[in-house]
């Protein structure tokens, strides 16, 4: 893979350029940033893309902020997604002197398609759902909480709004263990780009080690290649970075998600 060639060419597709992720999400360009408003109170909202430097930063980012702190940003978790190709070099210190909080930073990975593997099955005992209604976003909930030991309140409520502002382009994804949820994923398609993207994919504690994550990322593979995309996209933290690293996806840099509350 030619990583800066589809590094740029994620940029012009999932960033500058990124169509509305469903029916009702704005994605709107505000001079020299791009920001994407979600449907619902809870669907992702926050800037995709900035073409700044040390003398137009702040301004944008002052702006950004007196939205957030008006009527329509009101309750919504707002999300700065830096890359560290973005300009200026010290943006994400100019983040964090406007409130801006940072996650732990993840590694934006890449695999085509065609040559990951889609046959890898689940393990022994586990079977593949889809989630299509509230009972199953719950249960997406709690396997969230109890992979990443944190609330899952917050998810829940997104996960909800996904659902109920779908059009077709979100797929979510149970691992069960009788009836016990283990693992969930998401799959998001991105019209009109060569990129589908992976989300989720926590594990429950008890079943780390044991494959039902690769099965998740092999079954999205196999919906990406079903609706013709030919690159899978994904956020990785450390702990799977190096699974999907074996699987074939390539480090195309890092980005760190700064939030701020409305």
């Amino acid at each position: 893979m030619d990583t800066d060639a589809v590094r740029a060419l994620f940029d012009a597709q999932m960033r500058r350029d990124a169509p509305p992720a469903e029916a009702g999400t704005r994605v709107e360009r505000f001079g020299p940033v791009i920001r994407q408003t979600g449907a619902g109170a809870h669907d992702w909202t926050g800037v995709l893309w900035s073409e700044l430097d040390e003398h137009t930063a702040d301004a944008a980012i002052a702006a950004q902020t007196r939205w957030l702190a008006g009527p329509e940003g009101a309750g919504r978790e707002f999300e700065w997604k830096l890359y560290a190709h973005d300009r200026p070099a010290d943006l994400g210190r100019r983040l964090l002197a406007a409130g801006f909080v940072p996650e732990p930073a993840e590694t934006l990975m890449v695999a085509e398609v065609a040559k990951l593997p889609q046959d890898t099955a689940p393990p022994e005992g586990v079977r593949l759902e889809p989630v299509t209604d509230a009972a199953g976003a719950a249960l997406m909930a709690e396997v969230h909480a109890k992979a990443f030991g944190t609330d899952g309140t917050r998810p829940h409520a997104s996960l909800l709004d996904q659902l109920a502002h779908s059009t077709g382009n979100v797929a979510m994804t149970l691992a069960l263990a009788g009836g016990e949820p283990v693992c969930s994923a998401r799959i998001e398609f991105h019209p009109g780009t060569d990129f589908a993207s992976l989300w989720g994919g926590g594990t429950v504690p008890a079943w780390r080690g044991r494959g039902v994550y690769r099965s998740l990322v092999a079954h999205r593979a196999r919906l990406a290649a079903a609706r013709g995309f030919r690159y899978l996209q994904v956020d990785a933290s450390d702990e799977s970075r190096p699974i999907l690293s074996r699987l074939g996806f390539e480090p195309l840099g890092v980005t760190t998600p700064y939030l701020k509350q409305g």
